[in-house]
C-alpha cells in the first residue's frame, strides 16, 4: 500500500489533497508528493524488500498508487548497476559504476516516470492526457497510456529523432510536430489543454512523474547495500531524475535506512543548451531561457526547466556542481563507453561520462571515490543522428 498523505508546493509550501487531480500551485511551484514517513519508520525495514520482484514497484510504500489494480507496468526499473572496470582504471577513479537505464521498457529511464504518472492518472479517473516532449518521454508516456487505455496527445520538435516519432505513433498516440524547441511544443500543448480539457502531464506539471524517477536513487542505494556513493553524475534537461533522487535520499533518511551523508550531485548539460550551468556559475537560484539551443543530445535541449530552482538547490545542498560538455566530447564519450565497456549509451548518458572525464582532469573527482553515472537511454534511439564509423568490406 502507499503511504501518500498529501501534495505540497515546492515553492510556497501550500498543501493540497492527494486524491484530486492537481497541476501547478497558483504560485507557479511544482507540487511534490508527501508520505507518512514517521509511520513507515516504525515498521518498514530493508529486509522487507527480500523476495519482492526486482522492479521499481518493490518500493511501493514510497510510491503514490493506492490500489495495486491501478498499477500500469511494463516491467520498468530493476536496471543493472555495471562496474566500468576498464574505464575506472583508465580514468584513475576508485570505482566507476554505470546505472544503465537504457534497458527499461521503451529504452530509457522515462519508463519509470511514465509508469508512476499514468498509474495515478488512471487511479484519479483522468481519461485524456497531453504533453510536450524532446524525445524519450513521449514514447514512454505513449506506451503506458495505451496500456492503461488512456488517450494521449504528444507535441515534439520536428527534428526529434525519427525513431521516437515513429514509436509514439506505433503506440497509438496523436503526434504533433512543431517548428522550434520543447518550449514551443509546451506552449502548443498548454493552449490545447485549455481548449480541449486534456490533462497536461508535462514535466513537473503533474506531481507523480518524479515519484517514478526517484526509484533510480533507491535502487542504487539498495544495490550498494544502503551505502551512499560519493558522487552521482546525471545528464540534466528538465532535471526531474536528479530532483527525484535528492527527494528519495531525504525520505529514506527519515525512515532510518541511511544517515545524513549525501552523494555530491552533478548536473551535466550540453554547451549548446546549458541554462542550469550558467545559473549555477552565476550564483543564481533560477535559470534564464537559453536562446538558440542546440545539441546532438535531444533530451538535454531544454532551454528553461520548470524545476530549475530545485535542481540548483539540490546541487548546492549536496556540495555538487554543474558543468557543460561539448557535442564533440559527448560523441567521443559515447564511443569510448561502447568500445571499452560494451554499453551503447544515448548521447545524454554519454554526456555524463564526458563530465566525469572533465571532473577528473580538474581534480574535482580524485582519490578512491565511488562515482555513479546514469546512462538515461539506449543509443539505439539515436542511430539516425550519429555518424557511422564505417567497416570492412569483404
Amino acid at each position: 500500500m502507499s503511504y501518500l498523505t498529501h501534495l505540497e508546493c515546492s515553492r510556497c509550501g501550500q498543501q493540497y489533497p492527494s486524491e484530486e487531480p492537481h497541476a501547478l500551485c497558483p504560485c507557479g511551484g511544482p507540487l511534490l508528493a508527501r508520505y507518512d514517513l514517521a509511520g513507515l519508520a516504525t515498521y518498514w525495514r530493508p529486509a522487507d524488500l527480500a523476495g519482492r520482484p526486482w522492479n521499481m514497484w518493490r518500493y511501493r510504500e514510497l510510491l503514490p498508487v493506492r490500489e495495486e489494480v491501478n498499477i500500469v507496468s511494463l516491467g520498468e526499473g530493476g536496471t543493472p548497476l555495471i562496474r566500468a572496470t576498464r574505464l575506472q582504471r583508465e580514468l584513475g577513479v576508485g570505482e566507476l559504476l554505470v546505472k544503465d537505464e537504457g534497458l527499461n521498457p521503451t529504452g530509457s529511464f522515462k519508463a519509470r516516470g511514465a509508469a508512476a504518472g499514468v498509474s495515478r492518472c488512471l487511479e484519479l479517473g483522468l481519461g485524456e492526457l497531453a504533453m510536450p516532449t524532446a524525445g524519450n518521454a513521449g514514447s514512454a508516456w505513449a506506451a503506458y497510456a495505451t496500456r492503461a487505455g488512456l488517450k494521449i496527445h504528444i507535441a515534439m520538435p520536428a527534428d526529434t529523432p525519427r525513431v521516437i516519432q515513429t514509436e509514439c505513433q506505433a503506440y497509438g498516440a496523436e503526434v504533433i510536430t512543431v517548428d522550434g524547441l520543447i518550449s514551443d511544443a509546451g506552449q502548443f500543448i498548454g493552449a490545447r489543454c485549455r481548449e480541449m480539457g486534456w490533462f497536461d502531464v508535462a514535466t513537473l506539471k503533474e506531481p507523480y512523474r518524479i515519484e517514478g524517477k526517484k526509484t533510480m536513487g533507491l535502487e542504487v542505494l539498495e544495490e550498494l547495500g544502503w551505502q551512499v556513493p560519493d558522487v552521482i553524475v546525471y545528464p540534466t534537461g528538465g532535471g526531474v531524475g536528479l530532483i527525484g533522487m535528492w527527494k528519495a535520499f531525504d525520505e529514506v533518511e527519515s525512515i532510518g535506512w541511511i544517515g545524513t551523508q549525501r552523494p555530491r550531485l552533478v548536473a551535466v548539460q550540453a554547451e549548446g543548451c546549458a541554462p542550469i550551468v550558467r545559473a549555477y556559475q552565476a550564483g543564481e537560484t533560477v535559470s534564464c531561457f537559453f536562446q538558440d539551443a542546440w545539441t546532438v543530445a535531444a533530451g538535454l535541449r531544454v532551454p528553461k526547466a520548470l524545476g530549475d530552482f530545485l535542481v540548483l538547490r539540490a546541487i548546492r545542498e549536496t556540495g555538487g556542481t554543474a558543468l557543460a560538455v561539448s557535442d564533440e566530447q559527448i560523441l567521443a564519450a559515447q564511443r569510448r563507453l561502447a568500445v571499452t565497456e560494451g554499453i551503447f549509451a544515448s548521447p545524454e548518458g554519454a554526456a555524463a561520462l564526458a563530465a566525469v572525464e572533465k571532473l577528473v582532469e580538474s581534480g574535482w573527482i580524485a582519490g578512491e571515490q565511488r562515482v555513479v553515472i546514469y546512462n538515461t537511454g539506449s543509443g539505439l534511439k539515436y542511430t539516425d543522428s550519429l555518424v557511422p564509423a564505417g567497416g570492412t568490406r569483404v
